[in-house]
């Protein structure tokens, strides 16, 4: 369990600026547990991975991207990896109308990745001057863009369905998805014939019950080679037979077998 990057008090205060940005750098894994605040937050990785989990769903977030929780939604978050290496913005309620309404995963422009290196250097405490509010509504601005223009479905999410019986498929395979179950079984878990189960999992998720189980192995695999483990070994827990099999999904999805993705990640956002 980890500390927040910014005290509650601090985000509560009644004279705290409309926006607050922190970033850290910190050895160990970063594991905050479901909670929410007034302020919507915009959270990412200048490295490596973070899991961001909502009531809509999850993320696996590459430093390329960051998800964007609007106020009172509770989220969690947990960092891959032998450090962290992440940032927040944190934004006013007032402040967050023409913000999406819901928790969505968005690529993060060069602009929003300098706006939130400088706004996370400013002094703690302090009301912001003309040129830092000039800098922090252009912030702002960098966030709507980026959720109006970004492809939501393309980032690196796990949505979840809203029904229970759903939901409880969906969690199943969602902690072990190496479970070797078929439909029979997911649809005797959730109490509903094989054709429902499809046609409510698909309406709901997007996705049909197969291709929601590859999205789920395809995040646990990311999480456990970015803890650095072998891919022989992720692509077995993960339930593959061959480490073959499992290749050729991840090239399938993300374009790179999984080294070369998760190297290619890291080179494009170096200092």
């Amino acid at each position: 369990m980890s500390d927040p990057l910014l005290a509650r008090e601090r985000l509560d205060a009644a004279d705290a600026p409309f926006l607050l940005a922190a970033r850290l750098r910190a050895p160990g894994v970063r594991e905050t547990p479901e909670h929410r605040h007034a302020r919507g937050q915009l959270l990412g990785a200048d490295r490596g991975l973070l899991s961001v989990g909502t009531g809509r769903g999850r993320w696996l977030v590459p430093a390329s991207d960051a998800v964007w929780v609007p106020p009172h939604q509770p989220h969690s978050l947990r960092s891959h990896g032998a450090a962290f290496s992440g940032w927040s913005v944190y934004v006013a309620e007032a402040e967050c109308a023409a913000l999406p309404a819901q928790p969505c995963a968005l690529a993060v422009s060069p602009l929003l990745r300098e706006a939130v290196a400088r706004a996370a250097g400013w002094p703690a405490g302090a009301s912001l001057d003309p040129a830092q509010a000039r800098l922090a509504r252009v912030l702002i601005d960098e966030i709507a863009l980026a959720a109006a223009g970004g492809d939501d479905g393309g980032r690196l999410g796990l949505p979840m369905p809203q029904d229970p019986r759903l939901l409880r498929v969906a969690r199943a395979l969602a902690d072990a998805p190496d479970d070797p179950r078929g439909l029979a079984a997911w649809a005797g878990l959730a109490y509903l014939s094989e054709r429902s189960l499809t046609r409510l999992f698909a309406a709901q998720t997007g996705y049909s019950l197969l291709q929601w189980r590859q999205r789920a192995r395809l995040l646990r695999a990311l999480e456990r080679l970015a803890a650095g483990e072998a891919v022989t070994a992720v692509a077995l827990a993960c339930g593959y037979d061959s480490v073959s099999a499992f290749t050729a999904m991840f090239r399938r999805h993300l374009g790179a077998a999984p080294t070369r993705y998760l190297q290619g990640r890291e080179d494009a956002t170096a200092d």
